[in-house]
């Protein structure tokens, strides 16, 4: 495991999310959208998320606890500089994917399309 991945792992949820909710409603969107778009890649709802964050889990804790979407695979793109569906390790990857979907929800995408629906 490479020291980014690493990092990553051992990073706790609540330490980024509220810069998660930050950056959306800084961009008019709601906590609601952001819970709902966190629910569809991992299965957790508020409680169950509230519950995560006040335990302080890492990022490796919180996706062995997620049961990931199975239409994960859909999310592409760039985030940080990384194509998502390129990345290797599968942690790292289940971070990027929750950074890209926070990243269109910031960027105004339908939630339709942020939720893989219409394909």
């Amino acid at each position: 495991m490479s020291t980014h991945d690493d990092r990553i792992a051992k990073m706790t949820f609540a330490s980024v999310y509220p810069h998660y909710v930050a950056k959306v409603e800084k961009k008019g969107r709601t906590r609601d959208e952001l819970h709902q778009v966190i629910e569809w890649l991992t299965g957790f709802k508020v409680a169950a998320l509230e519950k995560l964050i006040a335990k302080g889990v890492t990022f490796e804790e919180f996706f062995d606890k997620a049961k990931l979407n199975p239409n994960a695979h859909l999310i592409t793109g760039t985030i940080c500089g990384y194509r998502v569906e390129e990345i290797e390790n599968p942690l790292t990857q289940k971070t990027r994917y929750l950074d890209k979907l926070v990243d269109e929800l910031a960027k105004g995408r339908k939630m339709e399309k942020i939720l893989r629906t219409d394909t």
